[in-house]
């Protein structure tokens, strides 16, 4: 039977995932009476709820004859290490693209890389079906894209289909006849080649993608390069520079057969395998028979560019709502993690108790953290911080910069001007959008970045898109302006009233709601003022004669401000922490006594 292996490429929420399902569905991977839960293809409940794809996933469908290999990659630029390496398994490309929103910065990213692999893609414009859709607008702006990234005459001379995941169907023509995904079916075997790779050759592979079976150990994902492999097959794993890992057998040979992935006795050149047997290998070693000593050529890991400090909750409430509180299950759990996601980086911290965690974003770390949280565990997280580095032949000192992409309203394109401005960002274009939206370019420090999100927000009413990507190393722009507003600290330990919390109102937006318990050192709101306030937010209304209880009936509270995760981590400032259990997120001072943050704050003058 012959293969392609493809790559569905796309930015977050082009529908990637959506048009995957419909290939599954319109191949006869599922039963006609087969129950398969919408996005089938995002199978872990973050992934669910969030409506982004986390993890890099292969499927497998058979069409005319012909086994297509399908990967379904990461949109957000977070996880684009891994988007990178999966390009090093295929030998084409869909690049989908949203009929409204057009080549955004992740798209752009993705395709640079498949370009350069000399990849000719295959263009996709998603969602002709929306209300604001503009496809032959997007089509040229995908072609600009195309010769902007250096594309060379064959690949500018792309095939395009325009499509909707949803409703399954894509057409050649956009008053097509629209009935299903055949004219992709049969583009991608026209217009993708074989791997035609040599199987008489010694076996060797690339690891791709890694993770961690409570089964099976290891598992280790990649395209086979040359020649031929069988289960108790010797192998051995190979680092980059060429020293050999370890030496093993393969246990397990896993091939991808729709959504299940199948035991196979035997895989050969161009196949996508899952390995098991291997316990020190990871990515990107490579994995070959004992003959073969010299690894493939592979694509490295992307550096971290952020890093977290993990601790254990030693807070007043610490211990109450979760089953995993100490130091030793917090290690084991991260050490746990790095198994099977090379992205993130661990360090026992000088702190005691607590772990440096580095990855690749917000978001990234964002998504470990909740993992956690829903596994039972109860931290307290550190402000991000990013990763200098010093530049080998200058010794100067250089931070990571983003390159951002905000949508925006026309009348809020001024505040986001000023903010990004304030933030070190420097504007490299300025562009109409469709409608009266502006499309706005700037390379920012990543600093800059952290704790801009909930005020881009605010600025923009809601309306605004932004978008960011790692663009590169350079030299360290100097002293960026902080949060402005001082914290509301409480005071006392206790339930929060509703009468405390009225007459607090006036001096700033709350966090908590009345019934609440609260400790010396949290911060239960955000003060009007540069200052940080001690505040008494659980005092009781003495009762006389003359007061009665009944009267509280009628004051009204403001609804208080509730964070998101990712939002309560990108607030704090550097003396603040983030106390996150599976019940509770709460913002807390990093010295809960008064008198021991005075003395800091001295000592930090002095």
């Amino acid at each position: 039977m012959d293969i392609r292996n493809i790559a569905i490429i796309a930015h977050v929420d082009h529908g990637k995932t959506t048009l995957v399902d419909q290939l599954l569905q319109q191949s006869g991977s599922f039963r006609e009476n087969q129950h398969v839960d919408e996005r089938a293809m995002d199978s872990n409940d973050l992934e669910r709820e969030r409506g982004i794809t986390i993890l890099a996933k292969c499927t497998s469908v058979v069409w005319d004859n012909t086994r297509l290999n399908i990967i379904d990659t990461p949109g957000h630029a977070d996880f684009g290490g891994e988007v990178e390496r999966i390009l090093s398994m295929v030998d084409g490309a869909v690049i989908l693209v949203d009929a409204a929103e057009g080549a955004l910065p992740q798209t752009k990213f993705v395709l640079g890389k498949a370009l350069a692999r000399g990849i000719r893609p295959i263009v996709v414009v998603n969602k002709v079906d929306r209300g604001d859709a503009r496809p032959d607008e997007v089509h040229n702006e995908i072609f600009d894209l195309f010769a902007s990234l250096g594309a060379d005459d064959e690949q500018l001379d792309f095939p395009m289909l325009y499509a909707s995941g949803r409703q399954g169907w894509a057409d050649e023509e956009l008053d097509g006849p629209k009935k299903d995904l055949k004219p992709l079916f049969d583009l991608v075997l026209r217009h993708v080649p074989g791997p035609g790779l040599d199987e008489n050759k010694p076996f060797a592979m690339v690891s791709t993608i890694l993770e961690s079976d409570n089964f099976l150990g290891r598992i280790l994902t990649g395209r086979i390069e040359q020649g031929k492999l069988k289960v108790n097959d010797p192998i051995r794993a190979i680092r980059r520079d060429g020293t050999i890992v370890e030496s093993g057998r393969v246990t397990k040979l896993l091939s991808f057969r729709g959504l299940e992935r199948v035991a196979v006795d035997e895989a050969k050149a161009g196949d996508i395998v899952a390995i098991a047997g291997l316990s020190e290998a990871t990515i990107p070693d490579t994995l070959a028979e004992p003959s073969v000593n010299e690894p493939l050529p592979s694509t490295p890991v992307d550096p971290p560019t952020l890093s977290m400090t993990f601790r254990i909750n030693d807070g007043p409430l610490g211990g109450r709502e979760g089953k995993k509180v100490t130091s030793r299950q917090i290690r084991d759990r991260l050490f746990k993690e790095i198994e099977g996601n090379v992205a993130i980086k661990v360090t026992e911290s000088p702190e005691s108790e607590a772990f440096e965690v580095a990855g690749r974003g917000e978001l990234q770390l964002g998504v470990l953290i909740e993992t956690m949280r829903r596994e039972g565990f109860e931290l307290t997280i550190g402000r991000p911080r990013v990763l200098f580095r010093e530049n080998e032949e200058t010794g100067e000192r250089e931070e990571p910069y983003e390159e951002v992409i905000v949508d925006v309203d026309e009348p809020y394109s001024g505040v986001v001007v000023e903010k990004m401005s304030l933030r070190k960002g420097v504007m490299q274009d300025m562009r109409p959008s469709g409608g009266d939206k502006v499309r706005l370019s700037f390379l920012i420090p990543s600093r800059g970045l952290i704790g801009y999100h909930g005020e881009f927000l605010t600025d923009t009413r809601g309306s605004g898109l932004m978008n960011r990507l790692f663009h590169s190393y350079q030299a360290y722009a100097g002293h960026i302006e902080g949060r402005r507003n001082g914290s509301l600290i409480s005071a006392e330990d206790g339930t929060t009233t509703t009468y405390a919390l009225f007459s607090l109102q006036d001096r700033g937006s709350l966090f908590v709601d009345a019934g609440e318990k609260v400790y010396t050192g949290m911060i239960i709101g955000e003060h009007s003022r540069e200052n940080d306030l001690e505040v008494n937010g659980v005092r009781e209304k003495k009762l006389t004669n003359m007061r009665a209880s009944g009267k509280d009936e009628s004051l009204q509270l403001v609804p208080p401000r509730k964070m998101s995760l990712e939002q309560a981590i990108s607030y704090i400032e550097d003396d603040e922490l983030v106390e996150v259990t599976p019940s509770a997120i709460r913002l807390r001072k990093r010295y809960l006594d008064p008198h021991e943050r005075k003395r800091v704050a001295r000592g930090k003058k002095a």
